[in-house]
């Protein structure tokens, strides 16, 4: 009778720690796919270690019907700045990828058509991100593309073409709108708490109604860290900021 008890007893136990190590894993896996950090392959950048102060302004989902209201702020406060395109809404608007580029901004890699890089094959991951590509050349910007992937998220397949493609991997260590996406001040004072020397702002200020309070907020970011002696770089200058050629490197004020 006892020796009965005890084999359902060390199954029940078997199973649970089955269980417990399959939740663990998943839950590892889930905060490594969404590490802003640390990535498994390639250049991973979230910021740029210095304490000169300079930031990059990055904007995602572009193009939109809301870009040419951005572009006419950062235009007013004298920037440059990054956008992260998404190639199908580049296909429907191409003018308007072509007047960012036109106002001297840089256009970065946003995948085709923002879908979550997990449990994607290979095939999946390198259509996205070379039809995309061929976009923004189409614009005509003939810079260094940086990838920023949708989500944040990434695990293996994603990070290793990147890597094998010489393509580095922009997070961002400051994204205020995540926290306060409807709510103008304390999105504005999120970002000028959390902001420092290297540090890569994300804004979702290029679509409708629900980012309505990033746009409202941009100026006075701008005009804030300014007074507070920080200048705005594109990706590509604050990756390759070096303070000898200073004047040379640095857009804006």
């Amino acid at each position: 009778m006892l020796e009965s008890m005890k084999v359902p007893t060390l199954r029940a136990r078997y199973l649970v720690t089955v269980m417990t190590l399959l939740v663990l894993t998943a839950y590892a896996v889930l905060e490594l796919s969404k590490s802003r950090t640390f990535q498994l392959f390639g250049d991973l950048i979230e910021r740029v270690d210095t304490t000169t102060k300079i930031v990059g302004l990055t904007f995602d989902d572009a193009p939109t019907t809301y870009t040419d209201s951005v572009l006419a702020i950062l235009k007013g406060k004298g920037i440059k700045a990054t956008f992260y395109v998404v190639g199908a809404s580049g296909t429907a608007q191409p003018d308007v990828l072509k007047r960012i580029v036109a106002a001297g901004h840089e256009l970065g890699n946003h995948s085709f058509t923002h879908q979550r890089f997990l449990l994607k094959s290979p095939t999946f991951v390198r259509d996205e991100i070379e039809s995309t590509n061929q976009v923004i050349r189409a614009a005509g910007y003939t810079g260094e593309i940086t990838f920023r992937p949708p989500y944040g998220k990434k695990l293996v397949s994603l990070p290793w073409y990147l890597s094998t493609h010489a393509t580095k991997t922009v997070m961002w260590d400051v994204d205020p709108d995540t926290y306060y996406p409807r709510q103008s001040q304390l999105l504005k004072q999120y970002t000028l708490d959390h902001v420092k020397p290297g540090s890569i702002i994300l804004l979702h200020a290029l679509c409708g109604t629900d980012c309505a309070a990033a746009r409202d907020a941009l100026p006075a970011i701008i005009d804030t860290l300014h007074a507070e002696g920080y200048r705005f770089l594109t990706i590509g200058e604050l990756l390759h900021y070096d303070t000898r050629y200073a004047d040379r490197h640095v857009s804006g004020r």
